[in-house]
């Protein structure tokens, strides 16, 4: 019998290696990550349709003293799509990125990110506090159609995102590249940002790019804003051009819920703050950081 116990702790010794081999890390399919620097870990998340390209200024910056996880979501400025090709989007990124951390062990990491990326970083903090340590929104609302009517519900504006969605697709990809430099003239404020970031879009895979907007127009964390309990700070833009106070009470408004949230405006910058104003935005950064 004693004989017989030492066989089996021996095979136990051998096969409990290899059941931990098998529950190794899954390897992200809804985005890829780039992994920079040494310190306190610092996950960066983009906008829709963006490149990571788009912290690269902050990476500068930050990489002599945190690691940083700079997410890139696939199907975004000429990445292939993989499994965001088809379903819902951001939802599922969501979870992906909280897979990550959990996976990667990171400790309680500070998640940074602009637009969609900023209403997913939100999101990861309402859904799985416990693994976030703190969060920056970029210049993104918990409910992003408010834009149209600051007493509209996602079941009112569901009937405009499949509307937009549809539109979105049946462009030909003559008219959608060439509406893209207008657009990007109302989201940031330098010719040069304004080139960047159309390129990103143009690039970008439509119907990724459309279920995603769709996703970020009926998605609403109002509700669940009172429950965050990781620490919040809001960084917006605002300029003359966009009517100052109407801006700063936007945010306030659809932020009064949140407990503790610091609201912070950026002058002089569209929505991609971080290109039109990247002294200002790396202070904001900093301050957050420390």
């Amino acid at each position: 019998m004693f004989k017989f116990l030492k066989t089996l702790a021996a095979l136990a010794a051998m096969l409990i290696p290899l059941a931990l081999a098998g529950q190794a890390a899954a390897t992200p399919t809804r985005f890829t990550v780039e992994v920079r620097g040494k310190g306190p870990d610092v996950v960066l998340i983009p906008g829709l349709a963006s490149s990571r390209a788009v912290w690269d200024d902050t990476a500068k910056r930050l990489e002599g003293r945190y690691r940083l996880h700079i997410i890139q979501v696939n199907g975004f400025a000429g990445q292939t799509p993989g499994p965001n090709a088809s379903g819902p989007v951001v939802a599922p990124l969501i979870e992906e990125i909280d897979a990550y951390i959990r996976d990667q062990k990171l400790d309680h990491p500070a998640v940074i990110g602009h637009s969609m990326g900023g209403y997913s970083a939100l999101a990861l903090a309402a859904a799985h506090p416990g693994d976030v340590g703190k969060v920056m929104v970029v210049d993104a609302l918990p409910f992003f159609s408010v834009l149209f009517g600051p007493g509209v519900t996602v079941a009112q504006v569901e009937p405009q995102a499949t509307a937009f969605k549809a539109q979105m697709l049946a462009m030909s990809k003559a008219q959608f590249d060439a509406g893209q430099p207008q657009v990007m003239a109302r989201l940031a404020k330098t010719p040069a940002a304004q080139a960047l970031a159309a390129q990103w879009a143009i690039a970008s895979d439509r119907q990724v790019m459309a279920q995603a907007t769709y996703d970020i127009m009926t998605s609403d964390l109002r509700p669940q804003l009172a429950a965050i309990t990781v620490p919040v700070t809001v960084v917006y833009a605002r300029d003359p051009v966009m009517g100052e106070g109407r801006v700063d009470a936007l945010y306030k408004e659809n932020y009064a819920a949140l407990p503790g949230v610091k609201l912070q405006a950026i002058d002089g910058g569209f929505h991609f703050i971080m290109l039109d104003q990247p002294d200002a935005f790396a202070a904001a950064v900093e301050a957050f950081l420390k």
